[in-house]
């Protein structure tokens, strides 16, 4: 009987952390949002937008705890992932600054997994968070970005898992000028499916459309239109 007793703690044992790890494995993470606050985002890019912009934010809760603060509508990519746009306070003290002084400013986007509780963030290149405005299509995301210079203007078409762009090409127009106001590098693209297909219209340049095919992006023109309509 003495020498069952070990074997049967051993088992007992056993038990509990087959159990444990069970549970682990099948825990279900809460994401929920926190109350809408209204806020002054401090673009800080020279007049006139030297003046706070009115701004809504709200808490991303993962299991209880807030993760970030977003703003704006998410887009679901899958029954699983889904993307929104970060906010987050800066500290813009000077050194002579007795006390913090925070401002609010918008930021990039963040990929959510309700499976995981995972949040992180997605690197989109050229996205301006002051001149860019994103259109989301499944895991695509079009948006005008603002080239290195921070005046010319770029067409991109990201992808979710890929690290470079599939569409990066200049546009044609003015670009973005001192003073210009936010999401004006141009108007937030549209996007058509079959056959999934992207439009840029750029500020004093003419509507460009692209068709997206997997990872690869051609450009559509008059002719393409013409045997499109008569298929």
């Amino acid at each position: 009987m003495r020498c069952q007793l070990p074997i049967l703690l051993a088992a007992l044992v056993g038990i509990v952390f087959l159990t444990f790890d069970s549970h682990a494995a099948t825990r279900v993470h809460v994401i929920a949002y926190g109350k809408p606050m209204s806020v002054e985002w401090f673009a800080g890019t020279g007049a006139p937008n030297d003046k706070p912009l009115p701004i809504k934010v709200r808490p991303l809760i993962v299991d209880g705890r807030v993760k970030e603060y977003v703003l704006g509508a998410a887009h679901d990519v899958t029954d699983r992932l889904f993307v929104v746009r970060r906010a987050f306070r800066v500290n813009d003290s000077l050194p002579e600054d007795s006390t913090p002084h925070w401002q609010w400013q918008r930021g990039g986007w963040l990929l959510v997994d309700r499976a995981t509780g995972h949040v992180s963030a997605i690197n989109l290149p050229s996205f301006d968070p002051f001149y860019s405005a994103a259109s989301w299509y499944r895991d695509y995301v079009a948006y005008c970005g603002v080239a290195d210079d921070g005046r010319k203007i770029e067409a991109v078409v990201a992808q979710i898992g890929r690290r470079k762009p599939i569409l990066k090409r200049p546009l044609s127009g003015e670009g973005v000028k001192d003073g210009a106001p936010p999401d004006s590098a141009c108007s937030a693209p549209i996007w058509q499916r079959n056959p999934t297909r992207i439009s840029f219209e750029a500020t004093g340049a003419e509507k460009q459309t692209f068709a997206v095919r997997g990872g690869v992006v051609d450009v559509v023109n008059d002719t393409d239109d013409e045997e499109e309509g008569s298929k």
